[in-house]
């Protein structure tokens, strides 16, 4: 089966590079029959990659220890729902999943468009399969996921070896969300390859009109949304699991996932003024380019070795295959930009700053800005090994420090923008607009502060929310007041009849909500508490309202490991709540220990319970307990965010016009039973007036 799956790999690293040779031919000799050959070569590569994939889940689920990544990532007795999640959990399987979700993408992409836009995806095929070059290259090359394990004998033959058990997988990854989280992650960086492709072939092809930015504004939306829901997943994994209380670290591959985030949620902002008024055609050109590059420079971090992450893979020799291909796309970005810059003028000049144009301006400055400080803070440390030769690293009060302030403008735009109007807005319209949410959200801090609340960040994060909250809920409130008074409907009914006829704009409204929950979330970082102290049986702690009476240790036995447990009574004003029960595992395979965290979850707060192990002075438990204000916010507005990013996704429903008949006094319409009645009424009187 390794054979096969090496073999599958080789037909469709071939299949790749022909659909660059025949679609640039095609291209040049606008010859049909090439065009659909590069087309079906490009299709193929998906069945042939699937194939591959199939062969090493085979491997896996039979055993198969000779391979080194099976033995590597595996075990016996490792459950068969993690043998799914061991293919992406090692270097050379998460390459070949990479390519997996890649082909899957560029077969969708290039099907759905077989009969549409003849000019645009003939380049927007061939960028595909180049890239998809690359990564079947490293798969095939440079981290081959079939590689046996193989000894030299004394006459150096060498002889294969197969293993009697593997390693086993990572105790970090043997959690339900690293069974879905990578998969989503990963979904969302190739998918931004597609809108790169989309508008390359754009700039390549000299692609008239705006048509091109309404496919790639789509498939941008799906590739955002599953990023997001990832880096979500990611920080609920690293909370669930790590033990250390947190669910953002600002580690070196978070951020590298956060930086492609940022720049596409500009794109996202900005491609409604080039839809509207022609504007800023570079600037998404450069945003799309600047995504891509970035999804493959967090690839590059989370593979190379050259930054220290619970999240990386371990240092390897793939970095400068991935610095040569960031450095030849970039060259080719520039080269394709200079050669068709002409092609990028705007219609259009900015008339006023008090205007909807601007505040997307200013959207796009600040998420840039916040990009940079990331990518900064990421790479300070690498840099200043190669200037100083020693590395300085940047903690989180620098992001912190720098972020913070950003994200609050950020949060600002998010409730002004939307209420501002293409190209001028007047005084009184803004006045008429944004008084009562300006009074809600001071009503709001005020309360706040009268209730204790001090931290100044929190107060602005708290006052901006509910600013937010009220100008969404205006446009919602305005536009189905007038459906109402047209249709007399009731006001939930006019709202859902609102949202479904601009899905669009006002699942943008639902998703700008769900960031308003974010951070309304990450607002109760200041108020964190956390004790730790030994607990033998019949201890307590307090924390909060809570009172932690530590009732028993016991051991457990799951299929792959051994648990210590804590038996923890939670006791509020005299009452038991519910017991928590925090683990302690080892796993013989790997000889690694890991924690599993207990947690008590309330829209209020959180109780998080970890049993961080043994006192090495008493050699007593330890428990080390915290309570977090607000983190359920957090996971919620998440949801939301998906949310109306699906809503935005679906097309409008267009209004139906019923015109209903207009009536003339004294006119009767021709076949009616009042024409019938008026025809027999004569005869009728005629008759009356004989018998009488």
């Amino acid at each position: 089966m390794d054979i096969f799956g090496s073999f599958a790999l080789l037909l469709a690293l071939i299949a790749a590079v022909y659909t660059i040779g025949a679609g640039s031919a095609g291209i040049l000799t606008r010859k049909p029959i090439l065009l659909r050959s590069a087309r079906n070569a490009g299709m193929v590569i998906f069945l042939l990659v699937t194939l591959s994939v199939g062969a090493l889940e085979y491997l896996f689920f039979t055993n198969n220890f000779s391979m080194a990544y099976v033995a590597e990532h595996s075990s016996r007795d490792l459950p068969s729902f993690y043998k799914f999640a061991a293919l992406w959990s090692g270097q050379e399987g998460s390459l070949l999943f990479w390519s997996w979700l890649l082909s899957i993408y560029s077969f969708l992409a290039l099907y759905i468009n077989r009969r549409k836009h003849p000019e645009l995806m003939p380049y927007a095929g061939v960028v595909l399969a180049s890239v998809q070059t690359f990564f079947l290259l490293l798969n095939n090359f440079a981290a081959s996921p079939f590689r046996v394990i193989a000894a030299v004998q004394a006459n150096g033959v060498q002889q294969l070896v197969a293993r009697a058990d593997g390693t086993g997988l990572n105790p970090l990854l043997q959690y339900w969300e690293m069974v879905i989280h990578p998969p989503i992650l990963y979904l969302g960086y190739t998918g931004f390859t597609v809108p790169f492709a989309f508008a390359m072939a754009a700039l390549l092809g000299r692609y008239p009109g705006e048509k091109w930015i309404h496919i790639a504004r789509r498939w941008t939306m799906v590739a955002w949304c599953f990023l997001g829901v990832g880096i979500l997943l990611g920080a609920h994994w690293a909370y669930s699991v790590l033990g250390w209380g947190g669910y953002w670290g600002w580690d070196p591959v978070e951020n590298a996932s956060l930086m492609p985030w940022l720049t596409g949620t500009a794109f996202l902002h900005s491609v409604m003024m080039q839809e509207k008024r022609g504007m800023m055609r570079v600037w998404n050109i450069w945003l799309i380019f600047t995504t891509f590059l970035l999804c493959i420079m967090g690839t590059f971090l989370t593979r190379a070795g050259i930054v220290s992450s619970v999240h990386a893979f371990a240092q390897s020799t793939i970095g400068p295959w991935f610095v040569t291909f960031l450095s030849v796309t970039l060259a080719l970005c520039l080269l394709a930009f200079w050669r068709n810059r002409s092609y990028l003028r705007s219609e259009n000049q900015l008339d006023a700053i008090i205007s909807r144009e601007s505040s997307f301006l200013f959207n796009n400055l600040v998420l840039l800005a916040a990009c940079f400080a990331v990518l900064w803070g990421t790479l300070f440390p690498v840099l200043s090994e190669w200037v100083e030769g020693s590395k300085i690293s940047v903690g989180a009060p620098f992001f912190n420090r720098v972020n913070i302030p950003i994200a609050l403008f950020l949060l600002f735009l998010t409730g002004v923008g939307p209420l501002l109007a293409w190209r001028r807005t007047s005084l009184e319209s803004l006045r008429r607009n944004f008084t009562w949410p300006v009074i809600g959200g001071l009503f709001a801090a005020a309360t706040a502060f009268v209730f204790g609340f001090r931290d100044l960040y929190s107060l602005t994060c708290l006052f901006l929310g509910v600013f937010v909250t009220l100008t969404i809920s205006s446009e919602f409130y305005r536009g189905a007041r007038v459906i109402r008074e047209k249709s007399g409907g009731n006001l939930l009914s006019s709202v859902g009849q609102l949202t479904m006829r601009n899905t669009r704009r006002y699942g943008g409204y639902i998703v700008h909500f769900g960031m308003v929950l974010i951070f309304i979330g990450i607002a109760g970082t200041p108020f964190n508490r956390d004790v730790q102290m030994d607990m033998p049986p019949g201890s307590q702690m307090s924390i909060g309202p809570y009172t932690l009476i530590c009732q028993n240790f016991d051991t457990t036995q799951g299929q792959n490991y051994q648990a210590e447990r804590a038996t923890i009574e939670v006791m509020r004003n005299g009452r038991s709540e519910m017991i928590l029960y925090p683990e302690r595992r080892f796993y013989p395979a790997s000889q690694i220990t890991g924690t599993i965290v207990a947690i008590r979850s309330t829209a209020l707060r959180d109780l998080y319970v970890v049993f961080a192990g043994r006192s090495p002075e008493s050699d007593k438990p330890v428990i080390h307990a915290y309570l977090k204000p607000l983190v359920k916010w957090i996971w919620f507005g998440g949801i939301v965010v998906m949310l109306g990013t699906l809503l935005a996704l679906l097309p409008s429903r267009q209004p139906v016009l019923v015109l209903r008949e207009a009536r003339v006094p004294g006119y009767v319409p021709p076949g009616s039973l009042l024409a019938a009645t008026a025809r027999e009424a004569p005869h009728v009187s005629r008759e009356g007036g004989g018998s009488a």
